[in-house]
């Protein structure tokens, strides 16, 4: 294999898998994102090329996955969380395979499942939600620039929300308007994984005011598997006390 689209995990070093961890270990070029932990980058050879996802677009990062991997260099694009989980790994899996050259997906540990866990809340629970549903924040992709809020309120189970920290407000205004609880348990979990680590618990109608001081990077949780956070979660601020 020449490249390897490798999943960092979310936030914490430790998260990387074995086989990631193996990759950046013995790499000629490594490329990665913004929010890949530093101490993962330091584990490639120190000889080894290292190129920031930063500054490029996504033409122009295929183009440099495709020339060294024409070149025969062993490469590893290494991405936060898992590449096929709104990572875009799925672009610059198909530029190489138009491009012909081999490539090797390794999957990573999403923040769909680590973050939420981090702040004490299953995405899954028996007898509160049976079923997750993801959803991008970011506008591009949707036909109209934004989710099917209409479809989202009516879906039972969890919503998580990734890149949604600066659309909070629509949101949660969003599913209310389309029938959504005021009520709903719902939290925001910034910096996951890390040390830093901030998750906010309020219901779907407080849950803005209760995330003015977060920053990016955040997920947000909507759904009754929220009320376990001040239960399992250690360090969670409850904005409106809620119970199982």
């Amino acid at each position: 294999m020449s490249v390897h689209l490798v999943g960092a995990g979310p936030g914490d070093p430790g998260l990387i898998t074995v086989r990631g961890l193996q990759l950046v270990q013995n790499c000629d070029v490594l490329v990665y994102d913004r929010l890949v932990a530093s101490e993962l980058v330091d584990q490639a050879p120190g000889d080894a090329i290292r190129i920031p996802r930063e500054g490029h677009t996504q033409s122009e990062l295929n183009e440099v996955l495709v020339d060294y991997g024409r070149a025969g260099l062993d490469v590893v694009r290494l991405k936060g969380g898992d590449p096929f989980v709104f990572g875009r790994g799925g672009e610059e899996a198909l530029a190489l395979a138009d491009a012909g050259v081999e490539f090797e997906i390794v999957s990573g540990v999403s923040a769909l499942n680590a973050v939420p866990a981090a702040a004490g809340i299953p995405v899954t629970h028996r007898g509160l939600a049976s079923q997750v549903t993801l959803v991008t924040g970011h506008r591009a992709g949707a036909p109209d620039g934004a989710p099917d809020y209409a479809a989202l309120a009516g879906t039972s189970g969890t919503l998580v929300f990734f890149m949604s920290l600066r659309t909070i407000p629509e949101l949660t205004a969003e599913l209310i308007a389309h029938g959504r609880s005021p009520e709903t348990p719902a939290a925001v979990i910034a910096s996951g994984t890390k040390a830093e680590k901030k998750t906010v618990v309020a219901s779907l109608a407080e849950l803005p005011l209760a995330a003015t001081d977060l920053e990016a990077p955040a997920l947000v949780v909507v759904g009754d598997v929220v009320s376990l956070a001040h239960r399992l979660g250690p360090n969670v601020r409850v904005i409106s006390p809620m119970t199982a």
